[in-house]
């Protein structure tokens, strides 16, 4: 009590803080309110995004689209995602998370339900659906972005793998909702019944996230002055120098910053693969019928959002019990090297049913590496997370853009084996990155650097 008495004091020296500004006893920790509903946030957000992929051989029949024109279009959007990942991270940083995710969420609904309207007789009707997902990309890249800079603000160090685990395993939630709910839709109502399905609740989820968040812990009118004393005293220290902002030179000068990214170029690769190109895959080169490839098709993302959530319990665990090197570095090599092997195992084997699993147990070893990612771009950003984990997922996106068009031509020309070794090896090369990082020269940077 005498110490709760005592944080209370320093809380009201500092800035002003009055003690009447929070309550005392609320009856949850806010900052896991936050994390909670940013896991829903995800987890439409990859409904918003992988719904087509589903969907794809009813819009590629009904705009007599063959592969490479539908992965053209599987690109589009990962191409706008890709492209506005720095700019969404420094509007995120600049107006917070809460605005910005707020309007992001009607513009994923303008851009999901517009593509529903386009004829297929329409004239370059092509260039049309290119142009929609490449729009909804733009809008959906402040997601992530600005979930860093919730996490940034709100979640202490120790804390930011459990964090990001529960956050991203709302890709696996999402994505693995996105089969049989697609798929039911489609076969039911049409495939543009999907699509406006998702927007529905892209629009409900945002409008709960404008009600309950605050971009910052002691603007909130629910969170307990304890609260606010565990999270400020656990953020990473700020120089005295600091500014709160940060360039993008500034970014670019980190070491670090280009390792992750490279990495995250190579993990968005083998992702992508997942999200665009596997329901397709087991359904027309493995020659499961509709209903075993729909069933198949949950399994990736399920491993996802099991390994997104014991990878962030193992980060944070291991930082804790050693340090951020073997917590998050060693992870993240360790995760991604296991992928890398069962992509090139699962996809020589024969039987489609042992391929499906293995490749699946793949997918969930990438996503155990996916919070030492978050993690350390929080790290290495601070009060300008949005941006720094911004540039980290521009580059994993251009992965998403490069495999989406890539693995399919590979696949064509020299069997979906191929198509999977490549990412194989990809994903090794990631790992490696993973051994040059030092969180150490990252945190002896941030006590000199200007931001």
């Amino acid at each position: 009590m005498k110490n709760i008495v005592l944080s209370g004091k320093r809380l009201q020296s500092s800035a002003g803080f009055n003690n009447s500004d929070v309550t005392n006893s609320p009856p949850f920790q806010v900052r896991w309110l936050l994390v909670f509903w940013m896991f829903v946030v995800s987890a439409i957000a990859y409904l918003d995004r992988v719904n087509i992929s589903i969907a794809g051989p009813s819009v590629a029949a009904e705009f007599h689209l063959d592969n490479v024109h539908l992965g053209l279009v599987f690109s589009a959007f990962v191409f706008g995602y890709a492209l506005f990942q720095v700019p969404g991270g420094a509007i995120a940083d600049h107006l917070g998370p809460r605005l910005v995710l707020g309007l992001g969420v009607i513009w994923w609904a303008v851009f999901t339900t517009l593509i529903t309207l386009i004829s297929p007789n329409a004239a370059g009707v092509i260039f049309l659906l290119m142009a929609v997902r490449f729009l909804l990309g733009m809008g959906e890249a402040v997601v992530y972005p600005a979930s860093n800079s919730v996490v940034s603000s709100w979640i202490p160090s120790v804390e930011r793998g459990v964090a990001n685990g529960i956050i991203f395993s709302g890709v696996g939630f999402g994505t693995g909702l996105t089969p049989p709910i697609v798929a039911y839709l489609t076969h039911t109502y049409g495939w543009r019944s999907a699509f406006w399905v998702s927007a529905g609740l892209g629009l409900v989820a945002g409008a709960v996230w404008y009600v309950i968040a605050r971009n910052k812990p002691r603007q909130h009118p629910w969170i307990s002055k304890a609260e606010i004393e565990h999270i400020e005293t656990g953020l990473p220290p700020v120089p005295p120098t600091s500014t709160g902002k940060v360039s993008l030179t500034q970014v670019l000068a980190k070491p670090a910053v280009w390792l992750i990214t490279f990495s995250y170029f190579a993990y968005g690769y083998v992702a992508y693969i997942f999200f665009t190109w596997f329901y397709i895959y087991l359904n027309k080169t493995r020659h499961l019928d509709l209903k075993q490839s729909t069933l198949y098709t949950m399994l990736p993302p399920l491993a996802m959002m099991a390994g997104s959530t014991l990878g962030g319990f193992l980060s944070d665990r291991l930082s804790k019990q050693f340090d951020d090197r073997v917590g998050r570095c060693y992870v993240a090599c360790a995760a991604i090297a296991v992928c890398a092997v069962l992509l090139a195992f699962g996809s020589n084997v024969q039987s489609a049913q042992v391929a499906s699993v293995i490749l699946a147990a793949g997918a969930g070893a990438l996503y155990v590496s996916q919070s030492a990612f978050w993690s350390m771009s929080a790290d290495l950003g601070r009060n300008a997370a949005g941006s720094v984990s911004g540039f980290m997922n521009m580059g994993g996106q251009f992965g998403g853009v490069v495999t989406a068009s890539l693995t399919p031509y590979l696949a064509d020309h020299f069997g979906w084996s191929v198509g999977f070794g490549t990412a194989a090896c990809l994903a090794a090369a990631g790992a490696l990155a993973w051994l040059f990082v030092r969180p150490d020269n990252v945190r002896a940077q941030q006590t000199t650097a200007v931001y």
